[in-house]
């Protein structure tokens, strides 16, 4: 029976391509650096990695002093954006989660840069339905490391991880969790545990799965 949920963020609750390139775009005019317009397709295709990683993806072959220097302002830049203009909702996931929270406790574990997480349970009016959350930026740790510290800090004993790449397929896998695949987001995982196509599915699912 499961007794708790643990998401990933970005590909599974919600999508902020389009706002953090505006994020990177205007991190790139503000220090005068030359490079063609950051795309949310630029984005999505590295969502799921250490920020710093996403960084060294995008802008290849820069000098060190730079990548540094557009890791630190482009995860200030994310953070204040997208407290600013939030993200897109995956389809049920306000609802869902709401419901979900009643039964069962709910955390989160990202890749994301430290106060990711905090903006997107503020803009959404979600704290109340998380019990606890960590990420990359905070620990400096890997999904799969962070995944553990969620469920020994919480002493989690049948915990689920959804997520939507094989980056969290892996770390579930590495902690000897289920892995829910949800095929909205922007991976393609194959030989998941569970797979669903809409929020609301999940959402049932795991009720069923929790009583």
């Amino acid at each position: 029976m499961i007794d708790s949920v643990v998401f990933d963020l970005d590909g599974t609750l919600w999508d902020t391509c389009a706002t953090c390139a505006v994020g990177w775009n205007n991190v790139l005019r503000r220090n005068a650096i030359a490079f063609r317009e950051v795309t949310a397709e630029d984005i999505r295709s590295i969502m799921g990695l250490p920020h710093d990683q996403c960084v060294r993806r995008i802008f290849v072959g820069f000098p060190e002093h730079q990548l540094e220097l557009l890791t630190r302002e482009t995860a200030s830049e994310d953070n204040r954006l997208v407290a600013e203009m939030g993200g897109a909702l995956y389809s049920g996931v306000e609802d869902g989660i709401a419901r979900l929270s009643r039964r069962l406790p709910l955390f989160i574990v990202s890749n994301c840069q430290s106060g990711y997480i905090e903006t997107f349970l503020g803009r959404n009016g979600m704290a109340p339905h998380f019990r606890d959350f960590e990420c990359w930026g905070n620990t400096g740790r890997s999904k799969a490391e962070n995944l553990k510290v969620i469920a020994d800090r919480n002493a989690l004993g049948s915990p689920v991880f959804v997520g939507d790449t094989p980056g969290d397929q892996s770390a579930a896998r590495e902690c000897g969790v289920p892995f829910v695949y949800v095929d909205w987001g922007v991976g393609e995982c194959h030989g998941a545990d569970y797979r669903f196509s809409s929020f609301a599915a999940l959402t049932e699912w795991l009720l069923v799965e929790s009583a």
